[in-house]
């Protein structure tokens, strides 16, 4: 019986580090995906080495799988918590809307407005990128502007220049003056 417990508590720890793991690799984080699969492995190890002891006690199979499951809601809960990485909204809009855009860039969004043609009259698209821990705040500012904009998003794997490249640098410099000047 403790064996069971230990199999599950070492799965509700595993399969989250497993997707976090994976969801740095996607991100094109490897080094840090590289560090946290040392952790992977190692427990991996000892779960199913106690699981392949003996194979004829079902406990502890039943434990590996609820655990394992287990795990992937925790996995998925913590994921949606740490939000890593970066998202771009298209908010397609019919007019303008210099409200929306300035709003957005007051709040330190970079935004690129397009126009184009749409079937009947010009229509606007603006391109929105932002921290994925951010993404309601954005989608609370769009709403409350411009709450019949059509939206999609997609997440960036990895991205060079622009407004947000400048302002991620900005706010380094301003930390590291600020650390300079506290010690």
């Amino acid at each position: 019986m403790l064996q069971a417990l230990l199999i599950f508590v070492l799965q509700i720890i595993y399969v989250p580090i497993l997707t976090i793991r994976t969801i740095l690799l996607v991100k094109n984080q490897t080094r840090s995906a590289a560090g946290v699969g040392l952790l992977e492995g190692a427990i991996y190890i000892v779960s199913l080495g106690i699981v392949f002891q003996d194979l004829s006690n079902w406990m502890n199979i039943v434990a590996y799988v609820i655990g394992f499951s287990t795990g992937l809601l925790l996995g998925g809960y913590i994921e949606n918590k740490l939000a890593i990485g970066y998202i771009t909204y298209q908010v397609s809009l019919l007019d303008r809307c210099n409200e929306l855009v300035d709003e957005l860039r007051h709040s330190g969004f970079g935004v690129t407005v397009f126009e184009g043609e749409g079937i009947n009259s010009i229509r606007y698209r603006l391109d929105i990128v932002a921290k994925r821990s951010r993404e309601k705040e954005l989608l609370e500012i769009i709403n409350e502007i411009a709450p019949k904009a059509f939206m999609s998003s997609y997440e960036i794997r990895s991205f060079k220049g622009g407004y947000l490249t400048k302002a991620m640098k900005k706010r380094a410099l301003l930390k590291k003056k600020k650390d300079e000047h506290a010690s």
